[in-house]
Parts: structure tokens; C-alpha cells; sequence
């Protein structure tokens, strides 16, 4: 049986989005080609690779490679065009992406006494929102807090900044050790051991579990189907009795 003690102590999940909770069906291409003619008014013809990288960078990256000299002062029509974009294409999404197996009941299999889940994600809060929703992952995550690819470039300040807004808003000190980042790659592993919190690393991206592994994740799952496995890594108890 589950240590109650244990699991009702302050904890903060910082969940990843794309590729570890859902496939959004790669509709991102859609929706920066969108956002890429709304700024310069013509066809972004290449999208910098978005693997594991911010909102920001990866913005920032497909304008200069689109030929704009100083990106920068296009980013906040940028992102909201992103934004625009994405409600307005939430439909296809459903139609062409999944919410990855085991995903919902892991979120919802982790809540209990004295735990936060929320997002650390290279997503704008509006992609993620959009893009939660579209696949009904938002009950259980607290998307006022988090971190998110407007914030910082850097995974570790983006964890780092979720951890402050979730201690802010619940008025409880979350400890590295009781801090855990879960995700399906490299940057995400990187972002929140250089945070100095936990890592999960979730083999359903392009990296493979032995490169999670390489990377110093603290567990590594292969998905997120085995339930008892998942909490265990995240609260450090044994489970049983599911």
C-alpha cells in the first residue's frame, strides 16, 4: 500500500506536454506557417527544430532563418499569433492527434494529499491550454502556475520559475527532493537536473531510454502505462493492491 505520509507532503509534479502527455498531430507546423506570414506577411518556407526547445527559441530561430535580421521585436505579435492560431485549429488536432496512452490516468492516478501538478513546457500558456484541452488533460493540472516557453529559453530557469509561482500560489515550500519534472527528452531531463529537482524521463519522444538514461534521468519509464511504476518514481514508495 501507498506510504500516506509520504504522499501527503508537499509535491510538484512539473509535467512536459508535447510528446510525453499528447501528440498534437503535427498541426505545430500549421500553426507557426500561420503565425510566420501573419508577422512578415509571406510563406515561411522552414520551421527550426522544435525538439525539446522553447516557444521562444524556436520562434526567434524560424524568423532569422525566414530572413528577419532582428526577430525580437516581433515576438509578442509572433506569440500571439501562435495563440490565434491554435484555438482556432484545436479541432484538427482532436482529429489528427491522441492524448498518449496511459496519459490521463496518470495524471489523474497522481493527485493526492499535499500534491501540485502542473506544466513545465517549451509551449506558449496558450498552445498549452489549447492543446490540453483538445485531449481533456486539464482537470488535474494547474496551468496558473508552471513554466512556460515565453518565460526563458533556458529549461532550468523555466523550472525554476515554476517552482516559485507554485510555492507563491499554495504558500508552501516545494524541496528539490519533492520536485520532479517528468518528459521524453534530453532538455527536459538537463532543465530540471540543472534546476536541482528530480527527473522522470518518459521514452515516448525521439529520445530512446537508454539516451534518458545517458542524460542522469533518476527513473525511466517506457510510457506512461504502468501506473504503480509511475507513482512509485514519482513519490518514491512502493505500491501495491492497485
Amino acid at each position: 500500500m501507498w506510504d500516506r505520509d509520504r504522499v501527503n507532503a508537499p509535491i510538484l509534479i512539473l509535467w512536459d506536454v508535447d510528446h510525453t502527455l499528447l501528440d498534437s498531430g503535427g498541426v505545430s507546423r500549421q500553426i507557426y506557417g500561420h503565425a510566420f506570414e501573419v508577422v512578415t506577411g509571406r510563406p515561411m518556407e522552414r520551421l527550426a527544430d522544435m525538439a525539446g526547445r522553447t516557444e521562444r527559441a524556436i520562434a526567434l530561430e524560424t524568423l532569422r532563418i525566414g530572413g528577419v535580421a532582428d526577430p525580437e521585436p516581433l515576438l509578442p505579435r509572433f506569440f500571439a499569433a501562435l495563440g490565434d492560431a491554435a484555438r482556432r485549429l484545436q479541432g484538427e488536432m482532436r482529429v489528427r492527434g491522441r492524448a498518449l496512452p496511459g496519459a490521463r490516468d496518470a495524471v489523474r492516478g497522481l493527485v493526492a494529499g499535499g500534491v501540485v501538478q502542473t506544466v513545465v513546457t517549451g509551449n506558449l500558456r496558450p498552445l498549452a491550454e489549447t492543446k490540453l484541452a483538445a485531449f481533456d488533460l486539464t482537470a488535474h493540472l494547474d496551468l496558473e502556475v508552471g513554466g512556460f516557453g515565453d518565460d526563458a529559453s533556458d529549461r532550468a530557469v523555466l523550472v525554476r520559475l515554476a517552482v516559485k509561482r507554485a510555492e507563491a500560489a499554495y504558500d508552501r515550500t516545494f524541496p528539490p527532493a519533492r520536485t520532479v519534472v517528468i518528459g521524453d527528452t534530453v532538455h527536459d531531463v538537463k532543465g530540471a537536473l540543472d534546476a536541482g529537482v528530480r527527473a522522470i524521463g518518459i521514452a515516448t519522444g525521439r529520445a530512446s531510454a537508454d539516451g534518458l538514461a545517458a542524460a542522469r534521468a533518476d527513473v525511466v519509464l517506457a510510457d506512461l502505462t504502468d501506473l504503480g511504476a509511475l507513482r512509485a518514481a514519482v513519490f518514491g514508495t512502493a505500491v501495491s493492491g492497485e
